[in-house]
C-alpha cells in the first residue's frame, strides 16, 4: 500500500517537457510498484518517463507488459543518451519496476567461482617426495616438471601441456618459462623450483616436459596426476591448486595484501584497467620483484 506522502509526490508529478501521455504511464507504473519513500519514488518516475518516452518514440504501446519486459528495457538503456553511471542506475530502477509490476522471477544467485586454497609448503614437499619415489625415471622427471610448473610458475591446461624442455631458459638474472599460445609470455620461476626444472628440462630437451608425443590428447596429464597420490593423508593433486600456490606467493612478494588494504580495496575487479595505464617492467625488474632470481 502507498503512503500518503508517496503518492502525493507520484500524484503531482508533472515534470515540463514530457508529454500527458509518458507522464502518466510514469506514475501509473511507479504506484503499483509501491515505492515506500518520496526520494525512491522520484527516481522511479524519472527511469519510467525515460523508458516511457523512448517507448512512444518507437511506436511502442505505453503499456507496463509491454515497455517493462527485458528486451525493451534493454534496448533503451542501450541506446540511451547518458552517462555510464546513470545508464546502470536506469537500468537497476527499470528492472525494479518489471519484477513488481510483472511478477517475473527474481534471476536465482549463482555463487561465483572461488579461488582455490593454495598448499601449504608442507604438502609441496610431499609432493615432490611422490616425483621423486616413482618408479622410472621419466616418471620421475615428468612429475617433478608437472609441480615445479604448476607451483613453480603457475601454468595450468594447454600451457602446461604444451612447455617444452628447451621453453626453460635462464635468463635476466633468474630462470624463466616461455609460454607460448593466447598469451605468450615468460615466466619467472619461484627460486625454490629453479634446480629441479632446471635438471628436468635439460634432459627433455625439444620434447614436451609433461605430455606426451601429443599434448592435446584427451586428459594428458591424468595419469601424472593419479601417481602423485598418497593415500588417505594426500589428496589427489590438483593443478589449479597448484597454481594458486604460484598466484598466492607472488600476490605476498609484492604487498597485494598491503596495497589493498591501504586502498581501501575488496575486490580485484578493477585492478585490470588500473594496470593497463601502467609502464611494463623489463624482465629484469620483473624477475627482481618477484624474487625468482638464482642463488649466487
Amino acid at each position: 500500500m502507498l503512503l500518503d506522502e508517496v503518492a502525493e509526490v507520484i500524484d503531482a508529478w508533472r515534470p515540463p517537457g514530457i508529454p500527458a501521455e509518458v507522464a502518466g504511464f510514469a506514475r501509473r507504473a511507479v504506484a503499483r510498484s509501491e515505492p515506500q519513500r518520496p526520494a525512491r519514488a522520484r527516481a522511479l518516475l524519472f527511469a519510467a518517463s525515460r523508458l516511457g518516452a523512448f517507448c512512444a518514440s518507437i511506436g511502442l504501446e505505453l503499456d507496463a507488459g509491454v515497455c517493462l519486459c527485458a528486451s525493451v528495457i534493454e534496448r533503451f538503456v542501450i541506446s540511451a543518451r547518458v552517462g555510464e553511471a546513470t545508464r546502470r542506475t536506469l537500468r537497476t530502477n527499470l528492472r525494479f519496476l518489471a519484477r513488481r509490476i510483472l511478477a517475473d522471477p527474481a534471476p536465482v544467485a549463482l555463487p561465483r567461482e572461488r579461488a582455490k586454497a593454495p598448499y601449504p609448503p608442507a604438502e609441496i614437499a610431499s609432493y615432490l617426495a611422490l616425483a621423486d619415489a616413482q618408479p622410472t625415471t621419466l616418471r620421475q622427471h615428468r612429475a617433478s616438471a608437472l609441480i615445479c610448473l604448476g607451483a613453480g610458475a603457475g601454468l595450468i591446461g594447454a600451457e602446461l601441456r604444451h612447455v617444452r624442455g628447451n621453453d626453460v631458459v635462464c635468463r635476466s638474472g633468474g630462470v624463466l618459462v616461455l609460454v607460448a599460445g593466447g598469451r605468450p609470455r615468460a615466466v619467472p620461476v619461484l627460486a625454490h623450483y629453479h634446480d629441479r626444472l632446471l635438471r628436468t628440462a635439460s634432459v627433455f630437451g625439444t620434447s614436451y616436459l609433461v605430455s606426451g608425443a601429443n599434448p592435446d590428447s584427451h586428459n594428458v596429464t591424468n595419469p601424472l596426476i593419479s601417481c602423485l597420490s598418497g593415500g588417505i593423508d594426500l589428496e589427489r593433486l590438483s593443478t589449479a591448486r597448484l597454481r594458486s600456490t604460484y598466484l598466492a606467493q607472488m600476490a605476498e612478494q609484492i604487498g597485494l595484501s598491503a596495497f589493498m588494504d591501504a586502498a581501501g580495496i575488496t575486490c580485484s575487479q578493477r585492478l585490470g584497467d588500473l594496470v593497463s595505464h601502467l609502464e611494463r617492467p623489463s624482465e629484469k625488474d620483473a624477475v627482481a620483484l618477484l624474487r625468482a632470481r638464482r642463488a649466487p
